[in-house]
């Protein structure tokens, strides 16, 4: 049935990239979205009345609430897909990002207002009416938002889009929220306990802990986290491929949204190469990471001598100092620079957040060690 979809409702639909594409992607999943929900919450509303469940209502309110998901769904997909302007020079691209996180403050509302109402239920009970029509009405339900879960998984993962995995994630917690209250109908005809206002209570933590997990993995991308480790190893490697590029550090990717992303990086080639002729090669990495990637990378040169001893065996000693404190310390851009009364080791050392030294504290030990060698020695 997804597929069906897709092939009859977006142009070009293999052209994820494609920002236009895209909005045909969300326009599709929001569309879809409306219809099931307004549908289910019409349902759930007439059952819920007619069995005077609480836990079946207030699942009701909630396909209420995400028809208006569904909406702020559409609006972020045309909003994520204007052009880059002046104020604006990457693009729209993270309007998605903040589509997810309005969706997310819509289901904890909307979670907060069924755990008040379902707790109102177990201080105040009232009888429950049970029924195989009512039940089977509860099930074709849970069908209904397994389906959507699935179907808006399928497109998130086609699109790369946390939208649409949030709008799955929000089905699947529907899927146990209305499982929930069927439970509360089933157990209403064999117990006097409020089981309708204790399985509301459960519909609303399910609720609730969706919407939490969809701000935090929302968060997360407004604020910048790590660049998938995936895409960093295919990078090293298109980077590394020409023999002639040694190595390569400082590596950075910024997230501008989905399918815009720019990178930053350095590569190590040896001091004596011709400098236009690596300007060239340089060039052609980041054309070849642009073109399979969908990265815009710029990428800096440093220059390292690979054939002076002294050069190679105070490295090595650097290396081994730092090795005997944290495996997983590394230096790059290694230099002497020599004068007539000490010589400078210059280089860059690469920290661990979670390091058990400080800054300072690696400095003055990486010091006192190179001064044991050579007192001549100083690092800067």
């Amino acid at each position: 049935m997804t597929d069906f979809l897709v092939r009859h409702f977006v142009k070009n639909y293999k052209d994820v990239e494609n920002i236009k594409v895209r909005e045909s992607y969300g326009t599709l999943s929001g569309v879809v979205g409306i219809i099931c929900n307004i549908f289910l919450a019409a349902l759930k509303y007439v059952i819920g009345t007619l069995s005077h469940s609480i836990s079946i209502i207030s699942d009701a309110v909630n396909n209420l609430s995400d028809c208006a998901s569904c909406a702020v769904t559409l609006v972020g997909y045309k909003l994520a897909a204007k052009p880059a302007d002046k104020d604006h020079p990457f693009g729209h691209g993270r309007m998605e990002y903040l589509t997810s996180l309005t969706i997310a403050v819509v289901i904890l509302a909307v979670g907060l207002e069924l755990l008040k109402s379902s707790v109102e239920k177990i201080l105040s009970p009232t009888e429950t009416s049970f029924s195989l029509v009512i039940l089977a009405s509860l099930i074709l339900s849970i069908a209904i938002k397994l389906w959507m879960s699935l179907f808006n998984t399928k497109l998130g993962k086609r699109i790369d889009s946390s939208v649409m995995i949030a709008t799955a994630k929000d089905s699947r917690s529907d899927v146990l929220a209305t499982s929930a209250a069927a439970i509360g109908l089933i157990c209403s005809a064999f117990t006097s306990l409020p089981m309708d206002g204790i399985m509301g209570t459960v519909v609303s933590l399910f609720v609730l802990f969706s919407g939490y997990e969809i701000v935090r993995d929302t968060v997360d991308l407004l604020l910048g986290k790590p660049a998938d480790s995936h895409l960093t190893e295919q990078i090293k490697a298109l980077a590394t491929e020409n023999e002639r590029i040694i190595g390569i550090h400082d590596l950075v990717i910024h997230d501008y949204g989905p399918g815009n992303k720019l990178g930053s990086c350095h590569v190590e080639v040896r001091s004596d190469e011709d400098l236009e002729e690596i300007h060239d090669i340089v060039d052609c990495i980041e054309r070849d990471i642009f073109t399979k990637l969908n990265v815009r990378m710029t990428i800096h040169m440093d220059p390292i001598e690979l054939d002076n001893e002294q050069v190679n065996a105070c490295r090595e000693k650097v290396r081994s100092i730092i090795k005997s404190l944290d495996e997983r310390l590394h230096i790059h851009d290694f230099r002497l620079v020599s004068g007539q009364t000490h010589t400078n080791v210059i280089f860059d050392l690469v920290v661990p957040y979670d390091c058990s030294y400080t800054d300072e504290q690696l400095k003055v030990y990486i010091d006192s060690e190179l001064e044991k060698e050579d007192s001549t020695i100083l690092r800067l």
